[in-house]
């Protein structure tokens, strides 16, 4: 039998590494990045183009390589990171499987342009499809260019899975922050297609935070602080009352390297337990420092998993430490067990004057059905007697009190005439066509039940009106005709950088639906116009629940602006579960629903409603 095992050519072995370490633009973020970081560099850029599809460009000062260096680094399992297994378990820096450069020079055009001295010589390669092209000495600065371009130029199948510019550069974003974060001692810049996004200077982790999600977040912050022999915690949570309906700004640090970890954030929800809302989640930046050799790194390729010796008192130290935070903070209540004496209210010194019981006063002949004597000169007297705080007035001047009862027959019977021509106007309609409408029933505050020729309808009220308000949207930004209230009072909102360039990119289609944005400079917006159907209080709320939805669930290809934007405004406007709606409003509901191109489904393809016939309600009493 002839052998059929053989190994796999170097340029095949790296593109399926590359499948592993490259998913996407994003992933070559990451390893330039954290390569620079390795380099000590103080001072790193990043310049993308189209998302990163077209460029991806990596700008560091750090110590450089020298000539056989860049050659070598583009090898597979080449590493100046580790020497031996034993320092897999005591890493302290980033790049250390030594498979980045050389699965990414298997999938894109690499070019590369070190120096390692101040004399201005340095080393440039040149690789297409792990190819190398040229090696050459050129003329540059002290520190690493990295360019990569034209990603998965050989695998188109692999390109065309790439979602939209906007989805792919998002990813970037997040990777970019997740660096920034864990390193607030080195200055970093992002340029999108020109476009400068972000430009933090080296500052302390505070700062890093403000300069990333904008002066508002400043004043949301908590501090937190624990050392034990276990973990070193620090960081920020944000107040109860900023938590969110999506995960956003949530951010595990261990020893300065970004992680995801459900378990570790069930400890930070568990903390905030009784503060928030039970859809909501809490936002935080925790860094966690402990002893490399308690961790394992190397159990997932993209190094954002890792394995704890002793996960479970890690667990226990962080509730503890955030409760602590928001307590010591007055964010939660607590029992203040340090009262200081000093500045209690002293009842008992000598010169107290004791208290006096309050009394009452009563008039015991007063009786307001009692006639006065009359006085000379044909006058009665009049006397008013104070009780329980108000007066009465005798009533000599007015009738007998049997007066007041003088015609009430009458009145019965006008009130019995009015009735009964109300009932004959009623009557007048002789053609059932011309009757009311179906009625409406409300079932636990979440659905609306009507009835039909063939049986009943049970109706979604919050899908329901999510499909109205949505073509509603949908109609207006087509034709450019939203109407819009204009307000008394401008509305002013600061958004982060990030917010600001996605709000700037949705501002034709927001000024459709009927809002008008009268100046955006910086982080501030101010607001002059909102929709008809939005309230003045629910403005704010409204647009920063869309820009979080847009950031997180970002869409798949396909969906346009118009649509995207639609979406997400019904999301935030609809009426919800559990929220009381009278007679009007569920009929109204109803015939709007109706009275939609696609009453069936909701723009999130759920049903709306559903039908019970009389047939399937017979067969249950069978």
């Amino acid at each position: 039998m002839a052998d059929i095992i053989q190994l796999l050519p170097d340029h095949v072995a790296n593109q399926i590494a590359a499948g592993e370490v490259v998913q996407r633009p994003a992933s070559v973020v990451k390893e330039l990045l954290e390569n620079a970081i390795d380099a000590g560099s103080t001072h790193i850029q990043l310049i993308v183009k189209e998302a990163g599809k077209t460029l991806v460009q990596v700008v560091d000062d750090g110590k450089g390589m020298s000539e056989t260096d860049a050659r070598l680094s583009f090898s597979r399992h080449a590493t100046s990171k580790i020497r031996s297994a034993e320092d897999l378990f005591r890493l302290d820096t980033k790049g250390f499987r030594g498979e980045a450069l050389a699965s990414i020079a298997a999938i894109a055009h690499v070019e590369m342009n070190t120096s390692d001295n101040d004399d201005m010589i340095g080393t440039s390669i040149r690789i297409e499809g792990g190819k190398l092209i040229s090696q050459e000495a050129t003329a540059c600065a002290r520190g690493t260019s990295m360019l990569v371009k034209n990603l998965f130029f050989n695998i188109p199948a692999r390109r065309n899975f790439l979602k939209s510019n906007a989805v792919e550069l998002r990813h970037i974003i997040d990777e970019f922050q997740r660096v920034a974060l864990a390193h607030p001692d080195i200055a970093f810049d992002l340029f999108n297609n020109g476009n400068e996004l972000f430009k933090l200077p080296a500052a302390n982790i505070r700062q890093r935070i403000v300069h990333i999600f904008g002066n508002k977040t400043n004043e949301r912050l908590v501090p937190v602080q624990e050392e034990t022999e276990v973990v070193a915690i620090s960081g920020f949570v944000l107040k109860p009352e900023y938590a969110k309906k999506t995960r956003g700004e949530q951010f595990f640090f261990v020893n300065n390297r970004f992680i995801k970890s459900p378990y570790l954030h069930h400890a930070i929800g568990a903390a905030f337990e009784g503060l928030i809302k039970e859809q909501n989640h809490p936002g935080y930046f925790i860094f966690l420092d402990v002893d490399p050799g308690s961790i394992d790194i190397n159990i997932h390729p993209t190094k954002t998993e890792i394995k704890f010796d002793d996960e479970h008192t890690i667990y226990a130290i962080i509730r503890s430490a955030v409760k602590h935070s928001l307590g010591q903070f007055n964010v939660a209540p607590i029992l203040d067990f340090d009262r200081d004496a000093n500045l209690d209210t002293p009842y008992d010194y000598n010169k107290a004057v004791s208290a006096k019981m309050p009394t009452i006063e009563v008039d015991s002949s007063f009786n307001p059905f009692r006639e006065e004597t009359p006085v000379s000169g044909g006058q009665t007297s009049e006397r008013k007697t104070t009780h329980f705080g108000g007066s009465f007035q005798s009533k000599s001047n007015n009738a007998s009190w049997e007066n007041l009862y003088v015609g009430l027959e009458e009145k019965e019977e006008f009130s019995s005439i009015e009735l009964e021509s109300e009932e004959v106007t009623g009557s007048l309609f002789d053609d059932e066509s011309t009757a009311t409408e179906s009625p409406t029933y409300q079932l636990h505050k979440k659905y609306i039940v009507t009835t039909i020729k063939s049986g009943l309808v049970i109706i979604d009220q919050r899908r329901a009106h999510q499909r109205v308000l949505y073509e509603e949207f949908l109609k207006n930004i087509t034709v450019q005709r939203g109407l819009s209230q204009q307000l008394l009072f401008p509305l002013k909102m600061n958004l982060s950088p990030t917010e600001m360039s996605l709000l700037m990119e949705l501002k034709q289609s927001l000024e459709s639906t009927g809002f008008v944005f009268s100046s955006t400079e910086g982080e501030a917006v101010e607001i002059t116009g909102i929709p008809v159907n939005v309230s003045e209080s629910e403005t704010t709320i409204v647009l920063d629940q869309l820009l979080s939805d847009l950031q997180n669930d970002l869409p798949e290809r396909g969906f346009s602006q118009a649509d995207m934007v639609a979406r997400m405004l019904c999301k935030s406007l609809a009426v919800r579960s559990g929220e009381h709606l009278n007679q009007t409003s569920q009929q109204a509901l109803v015939n709007n629903l109706f009275a939609t191109k696609q009453p069936d489904i909701s723009p999130f393809n759920k049903p709306t409603f559903i039908t019970l016939t009389v047939d399937e309600i017979d067969k249950r009493f069978l």
